[in-house]
């Protein structure tokens, strides 16, 4: 390669390097300038005392307790929906689809992809109106309801990493496997699976953080303001993504701004902790 644009490409990859830790920080500083001041007890559970708000004596009208509450919640059923499903669906698609049938589920997964999160709320809107007419005149949006819709949402993520770190995963280590004896499935599980776990691992963790921030899809499906600590499936909840959309939205004064920062600050806070939690149990699953 010419010396000159072998140095030109040098430096254009440490520029977008730089631009983009320059971005990344301010935007957290930004957040944390804004937000930070606001993190107090207050900011959680408002007037109510913790101890009560914590073991649901009482309810939080004005913190974002409820919220946090059913964001996790939220976050919790969707990657109970969807890993599962997408882990199973890569795996068929790695190992076993092939030709024609192949090529159509993984055009349906990259469409399924491509979905807009409000579309994807619009069909959970629909279902509950079919359910309703049809079945329960009671069915209404719920957690449950927003939970579905998510994991539909996020499993795509699930499903191509899983295919794509299956894939990588060298040859040798299949047809070694099953020299030894192994059954087809024993040697996926005992195999493959572990040596793809890293990967399968960043699927589950992209999944989780569009869980947990996205709004769309939550906004037709079940979210709604003031809604308390949801105490069932089928219960109305509130989300940390739909508070701060909410509070940016409607705002009446400064103060109510300042929480919408210091929601968002404590959204990412959570969204980080989910991301460690899950990158532990996959360094977990590799050692193993």
């Amino acid at each position: 390669m010419n010396p000159f644009v072998y140095r030109a490409c040098t430096f254009m990859s440490w520029l977008c390097t730089l631009i983009l830790v320059l971005v990344i920080g301010y935007l957290l500083g930004f957040l944390a300038f804004k937000g930070g001041p606001t993190i107090n007890t207050s900011l959680f559970f408002g007037d109510t005392p913790i101890w009560d708000a914590l073991t649901g004596r009482l309810p939080v009208w004005d913190g974002i307790w409820p919220a946090c509450v059913g964001t996790l919640l939220l976050v919790g059923l969707a990657a109970a929906t969807a890993i599962p499903l997408g882990v199973g669906a890569g795996i068929y698609l790695g190992e076993y689809a092939q030709g024609n049938g192949k090529r159509i589920l993984a055009f349906l997964v990259d469409l399924l992809a491509g979905t807009p999160s409000i579309l994807m709320g619009l069909l959970g809107f629909a279902a509950i109106l079919f359910v309703r007419r049809l079945f329960d005149l009671q069915a209404r949006t719920s957690l449950l309801t927003a939970s579905l819709c998510v994991g539909f949402l996020v499993l795509p993520y699930i499903v191509r990493a899983t295919q794509t770190a299956l894939e990588s995963v060298p040859g040798d280590l299949r047809t070694t496997a099953l020299a030894l004896g192994m059954t087809r499935s024993q040697a996926i599980i005992h195999v493959m699976l572990p040596r793809a776990a890293t990967g399968i691992a960043s699927g589950i963790i992209l999944a989780v953080g569009r869980a947990a921030e996205d709004t769309a899809v939550i906004l037709l499906t079940g979210v709604v303001a003031n809604a308390g600590v949801p105490h069932g499936l089928t219960d109305k909840f509130e989300a940390l993504p739909f508070h701060i959309f909410y509070l940016a939205a409607e705002y009446q004064n400064q103060d109510e701004l300042a929480q919408a920062f210091g929601t968002a600050l404590i959204l990412l806070c959570l969204t980080s902790i989910l991301f460690m939690a899950t990158g532990l149990i996959s360094n977990r699953l590799e050692k193993q």
